[in-house]
This record gives structure tokens, C-alpha cells and sequence, in this order.
């Protein structure tokens, strides 16, 4: 008896698939009409075989770069060994990657965690628990100060500290608590900061509000407000760190040391959601048994992952490479201005560009862009936001940004 032939699905195309999607898939994105099948360092390709330059990165979940082979290799080796124990019980990664990453941040503790949102809702209770446990606030009455057009995350306690109303209408009532102050002011952070506040919570460079970098001085200035004041200063690098804007962190740019330090997406290397809070010890240490987790957090695969991340990171390679390229494309953006381009902010490899409204949407450039060849993701109107893989090289570089002068022109 022979066997019975098989017959393949047929291929479905780029414009089947997202068809496929619209009834079964929650309308929480709004993606650009690209359906990626493949990808391979600074590289993606989509299910017709079309390449696309990414310079999105997983807005720094990529860092490094698709499937990186030195990450791809830990993670290979790991898969092979142990993926998940729970915290229920200790696993062998786990004390290698804390250990690993408090020495890269010149802090003391590490609690594990999976996605930014995660890491940013931890520090949110732990500065509260600091508060009531050490500082003496009374029971209830912490307050913690954070930044209008702030993006930390899109849980319901985060966007009850949003100003961005998209995020915010229809998903109350909201966790009360936060006072928000402008950015970038210290004198309105003074006045915010009293006897009840827990922590100070801010983004070195707001990326979301379209890669807003703070005038020099700033965040020396909330080093030294929140150490008067007897606060916490929680900085939240999850899209600024990890090699993404020069240095391994954003607030290194100003020689400053947060009480905490929020980290993810790079973190996971762009293989596995990894997210940490890492802080001093005096400061996680009001944490125990019990009083917060995660089934995921700290796993062996994860574990695994971010210590390959961790190494990368102290070579010091990506962080040269951001620096360096990140004058190719400041200079680049430069001879834009009055060109299609109204404004930019850049460090590293990030930048916020604004277009000219005239010329069209933040989303209809990305449109055009994409079917030149090129992925950059629009926010707030008419801004597009550039942040390739560390990895990209300068002939890539200024190849993307002679694909955006030309759309710009046409």
C-alpha cells in the first residue's frame, strides 16, 4: 500500500494574511501593511521575499540585531538543557544573570521580570513599600512624580499616570497616587516633590513622545533633588538602554546613578521577553516572600539569554558603534532640516524627525519609506522614529537616509 501524496497549503500572500488577521485579532496596533517572514541582522524579509532595512529595531528590543548568532547560540544551548522552573524553586542561570547585571549597572539586586510594563509596575510597588517600610510615609499616602508625555507602559496603573488620551479614555477609573509635572523642568519637580513622595519616575530620553532628549543638567538635576529630598530616582531605560544611545545607559550622559534602574527589551535580545528593576539594596531589600512575583520572571531560558546580552554589552562594542554611527546620522538628519524636515533629536542611533506636515503624516512617510525598501514606525502626528539595530553599518545608514531624502523630494 503506498503512502498517500501530500499536498502543501498554498502560500498565502501578504495581503491574505492580513486580511486573516482583521477578524481575529484584537485592533490594539495599527501596524504598517508588512508581513515579515524572515529576518537576519539589520534585514527582514517578507512572505513574497520582498527586503526590508529595519530601522525600528522592536523599538530596541533589537538592539543587537536579528537572531544575533551569539545570542541565538545561548539560546539553542539552553533549550537543550531547561527552559522554565518558577521561581517555585532556584534553577543554575539565574544567580550568573543577577550577578552579571548589577556589576553592568554598579548596583546591588536584581528582581527578574518579563516585559517593561512589568518592570515599571514592580518599581511603582516597591517605591511604595520603600516609603511606608523606610522612609515613614503613613500607610496609603505615597505619591510618586512622573513626566507629562511620559510611555512607561500601557497597564492600567501606568496610563493613569499618561497624558496621552488614546491610552487613557474609556479605561478608567484610574490608580490615584501620581502627580505629573512637564518634563524637562525642574522647578516644577521641586515644587511637586513634598514629605509624601515615594520616588521620582522618569525616562532619561522620552522615546514614545518622539525621542525627546532633556536639556543638560536635568537629570543631574533629579539626581540631586531626589537625594535632598530623601525620594527615590527611578529611571526607566527600557527603550534609552542598553548600548542605544552611546553609552550602556542614557543617564551615564550625565554621570548619574538612579536608586533604580528599569530595564527590558534588549534585555531579551530580541528572542525572550527579560525585563528587570535593579536597584540598590536597601531598596529592593523591603521586598519578601510573597509580597510580589512572577511565574516567568528569572527563568533558566531568559536567564540565559540576558547574561549573552550582558556580555555583549561589555565589550563595549555597541555602545562604540552607536556613538560613532550616531554622528553619520545626526549629521545626515542635519542636511534634511529645511528639507522636508522641520526639527530632529538624536543621540546614538535614535532620533525623533519631524516632517513637514505639508509634505504628508508621520504614517504616510512610513508608508512611502516602506515601499522603498525601508521600516521606520510614526508617532504623535507628523514624527517618524529612527532607531536601527546597533549592529547596522554606515553604508546602511546613510543608504536609509538617502532613501528618506528622496521620499521627502518626491
Amino acid at each position: 500500500m503506498t503512502a498517500p501524496t501530500r499536498v502543501s497549503a498554498p502560500t498565502r500572500t501578504a495581503a491574505d494574511l492580513i486580511r486573516a488577521e482583521e477578524p481575529v485579532v484584537a485592533h490594539n496596533y495599527h501596524p504598517l501593511p508588512v508581513v515579515v517572514a524572515r529576518a537576519e541582522g539589520t534585514w527582514v524579509e517578507d512572505v513574497e521575499g520582498r527586503r526590508y532595512l529595519d530601522m525600528l529595531a522592536g523599538y530596541s528590543a533589537l538592539n543587537f540585531g536579528h537572531r544575533h548568532p551569539a545570542l541565538i547560540e545561548a539560546a539553542h544551548r539552553q533549550l537543550d538543557q531547561l527552559t522554565l522552573t518558577s521561581r517555585a524553586f532556584h534553577n543554575d542561570r539565574l544567580a550568573g544573570f543577577a550577578e552579571r547585571l548589577a556589576e553592568l549597572t554598579g548596583l546591588d539586586m536584581v528582581l527578574p521580570m518579563n516585559t517593561g510594563a512589568e518592570a515599571v509596575e514592580s518599581a511603582v510597588k516597591v517605591a511604595r513599600k520603600w516609603a511606608y517600610d523606610v522612609k515613614g510615609v503613613p500607610d496609603g499616602q505615597a505619591t510618586i512624580v512622573v513626566a507629562a508625555e511620559n510611555f512607561h507602559g500601557r497597564t492600567t496603573t501606568i496610563v493613569s499616570f499618561s497624558t496621552d488620551e488614546t491610552a487613557r479614555s474609556g479605561f478608567g477609573p484610574f490608580t490615584p497616587g501620581f502627580r505629573i509635572v512637564p518634563y524637562d523642568d525642574l522647578a516644577a519637580l521641586e515644587e511637586a516633590v513634598d514629605e509624601t513622595t515615594a520616588a521620582v519616575l522618569i525616562e532619561p530620553i522620552q522615546g514614545e513622545a518622539g525621542v525627546v532628549i532633556p536639556s543638560p543638567g536635568y537629570l543631574a538635576g533629579v539626581r540631586e533633588l531626589t537625594r535632598r529630598e530623601g525620594c527615590l530616582f527611578i529611571a526607566d531605560e527600557i527603550q534609552s538602554g542598553l548600548g542605544r544611545t552611546g553609552r550602556t545607559f542614557a543617564v551615564e550622559h550625565e554621570d548619574v546613578v538612579p536608586d533604580m534602574l528599569l530595564l527590558g527589551k534588549a534585555l531579551g535580545g530580541g528572542i525572550v521577553p527579560v525585563s528587570a528593576v535593579v536597584a540598590r539594596r536597601e531598596v529592593l531589600g523591603v521586598l519578601h516572600p510573597g509580597e510580589h512575583g512572577s511565574t516567568f520572571g528569572g527563568n533558566p531560558l531568559a536567564a540565559a539569554v540576558g547574561t549573552a546580552v550582558i556580555d555583549l554589552l561589555k565589550t563595549g562594542e555597541f555602545q562604540r558603534r552607536a556613538a560613532e554611527l550616531g554622528v553619520v546620522l545626526r549629521d545626515g538628519l542635519a542636511e534634511l532640516a529645511g528639507n522636508g524636515v522641520v526639527g530632529f533629536r538624536a543621540r546614538g542611533l535614535w532620533a525623533g524627525v519631524d516632517i513637514d506636515p505639508a509634505i504628508g503624516t508621520g504614517r504616510e512617510i512610513s508608508e512611502r519609506l516602506m515601499r522603498e525598501g525601508i521600516l521606520v514606525k510614526d508617532t504623535h502626528g507628523s514624527t517618524i522614529r529612527l532607531a536601527p539595530p546597533l549592529t547596522i553599518t554606515a553604508q546602511e545608514l546613510r543608504s536609509a537616509l538617502a532613501t528618506l531624502k528622496r521620499v521627502l523630494a518626491s
